[in-house]
């Protein structure tokens, strides 16, 4: 198996971030597998893979299967954030500035050491950058706020997790083959690759939409695991609100309560609903007072959760 050795002054210092060149890599390779597991994602794909298809040339579309399409990408296609909240543009700058000879030697690499003759040539960090950057504009930037708030909701949850339950409760599910094996050990996938020694390294973790994971890193400065939001916050249903619920109530103000089956955060619930975050208070505040929910702290986050009222209502209108 794969894993990482740290320290823990490392592992102490490790954070979440937000990436947006991370969404659009992951959305690339949704676009390259032709292939999506959640419902919203079938119906992103189905809306955008014509239009994908007809933006790659025969170079681009041979690029795309050698650095990204194999078992080992290639490190000059998934930089890893550096931490900062840098735009996409920053971000991608990272690409555009690879030497040529480390592009095709990375692509090597990803080739277990060959690298096709249509790509020894000098322009290939600039021509996954342009269909990066395609994708982000194109496919990524017009969802951005929705996908961010689901970004950010799952970071909450993480960060509950963490608080509760120390690394190995906030690492649990994170990605397939990714677990805390202790004694400073991080495993990163089921893969027979050597260990690595971090220790004194940034250590981050980067939730994006797109069910697809990888590991990035600069040695010997950063390293980072991009992992798939949960599914609960991925999924773009939420549980059905019962038609009279919503009468008594208002629908907006029942959807919420319905969501609170399980703890949330107001950050989830906004990511959930899509209401503003005064609206989710608003709200939140009035079934508080009711005593149909209630809080929490877990961590830095509080959580909201059903009382036994409130799930005795939520079951009495869904079953009127």
């Amino acid at each position: 198996m794969g894993w990482w050795q740290l320290n823990t002054d490392t592992l102490a210092g490790s954070r979440f971030v937000v990436s947006p060149l991370a969404e659009a890599t992951a959305s690339l390779l949704t676009l390259a597998a032709g292939a999506a597991a959640h419902p919203a994602g079938k119906e992103w794909l189905a809306a955008h893979a014509p239009a994908y298809r007809e933006r790659l040339d025969p170079i681009t579309a041979s690029l795309v299967r050698a650095a990204l399409g194999q078992e080992w990408l290639a490190d000059f296609c998934t930089p890893p954030p550096t931490g900062d909240q840098r735009t996409f543009a920053e971000e991608l700058d990272q690409i555009r500035r690879t030497p040529p000879e480390v592009a095709r030697a990375d692509v090597a690499v990803s080739m277990r050491g060959s690298l096709p003759a249509e790509l020894d040539r000098s322009d290939l960090p600039e021509r996954i950058a342009d269909l990066l950057e395609w994708v982000w504009t194109r496919t990524v930037l017009p969802h951005w706020p929705r996908r961010r708030r689901i970004i950010e909701a799952d970071v909450v949850s993480r960060t509950s997790q963490l608080g509760q339950g120390g690394w190995a409760a906030a690492l649990e599910d994170l990605r397939p083959g990714l677990r805390w094996l202790g004694e400073g050990r991080l495993q990163i996938n089921a893969r027979n690759y050597p260990p690595r020694e971090i220790s004194g390294a940034r250590l981050l973790f980067v939730p994006v939409t797109p069910g697809h994971a990888w590991v990035a890193w600069d040695e010997p400065h950063t390293y980072a695991v991009i992992y798939p939001c949960s599914g609960v916050l991925a999924e773009p249903d939420r549980p059905p609100v019962p038609e009279s619920l919503g009468r008594l109530l208002g629908a907006a103000r029942a959807g919420v309560l319905v969501l609170l089956g399980t703890p949330k955060s107001t950050t989830q619930l906004v990511a959930l609903t899509g209401q503003g975050l005064g609206s989710v208070g608003r709200h939140l505040s009035v079934l508080l007072d009711a005593h149909l929910v209630r809080r929490r702290r877990a961590g830095r986050s509080v959580l909201y959760y059903r009382t036994e009222a409130g799930d005795v209502l939520v079951r009495a209108q869904g079953e009127g």
